[in-house]
């Protein structure tokens, strides 16, 4: 057994992992019980388990956690809190753009990352970056709503 120290939220983490190919994925939910990242296909395809890594969206599947040490890992914990939401969340409850909640990680998390490089993207730019993340719901009218309204309100 190996032991890898992660940055996420802020925050040093040592976590041990038998192989580094362990999905980062695995050790945010099951050894830091970070439970916003979801598993949805496992191929990182679907978005459900993205994160910002050094600010760009990840598939947190994907990327093992030996590839992940020295690097600001970021999930959608270490934005807000339920009290305090980040601008990003908060638009997304204001216009109601979860449904099923499967694809809201992915959705939160790569919007925060689209409007860290374009505050006041076009809805065509907006639809671009999201395009990524599947919606089994069909509520992608509401996301670009939210991202729309982030964007409003300044929300880098």
């Amino acid at each position: 057994m190996s032991s890898y120290r992660l940055v996420v939220n802020g925050t040093s983490h040592e976590v041990n992992a038998w192989d580094g190919d362990m999905p980062l994925l695995y050790a945010l939910r099951n050894d830091l019980g970070l439970h916003a990242a979801k598993f949805g296909c496992g191929l990182g395809q679907c978005g459900a388990c993205t994160v910002l890594i050094d600010d760009q969206p990840a598939r947190s599947c994907l990327i093992s956690v030996s590839a992940s040490t020295g690097r600001r890992i970021v999930t959608a914990e270490g934005l807000g809190t339920p009290e305090k939401p980040h601008p990003v969340q908060d638009a997304f409850i204001a216009e109601q753009a979860a449904q099923c909640g499967y694809c809201t990680n992915g959705m939160v998390m790569s919007t925060v990352a689209l409007l860290r490089s374009n505050p006041q993207p076009t809805r065509e730019q907006a639809q671009a970056a999201l395009a990524a993340n599947l919606c089994r719901c069909g509520s992608h009218d509401r996301v670009l709503k939210a991202v729309a309204r982030a964007a409003k309100q300044g929300t880098a």
